[in-house]
């Protein structure tokens, strides 16, 4: 591990070093402190993108989750 790498603290929403809290409450490593500092933006960027694949999204245009019906109901 490179003492170069960061992590964003979850718990404390703050950039940290390899000597932080635990990896469980972490996001990264990133190569930098600044991209460390954007990662809660980086998953809402993900997720978004994510949302929107139409390779992973069965839902109609203009849709939104949860608007889909429960495939759990019995004669649904």
């Amino acid at each position: 591990m490179s003492d170069s790498e960061y992590w964003f603290c979850l718990t404390h929403h703050t950039v940290e070093g390899t000597e932080g809290c635990r990896n469980a409450d972490r996001l990264g490593p990133y190569p930098t402190a600044e991209e460390a500092a954007r990662a809660l933006d980086k998953v809402e960027e993900r997720n978004e993108a994510w949302d929107n694949d139409p390779d992973w999204n069965d839902r109609e245009p203009g849709e939104k989750p949860g608007d889909e019906p429960d495939d759990l109901t019995p004669g649904v």
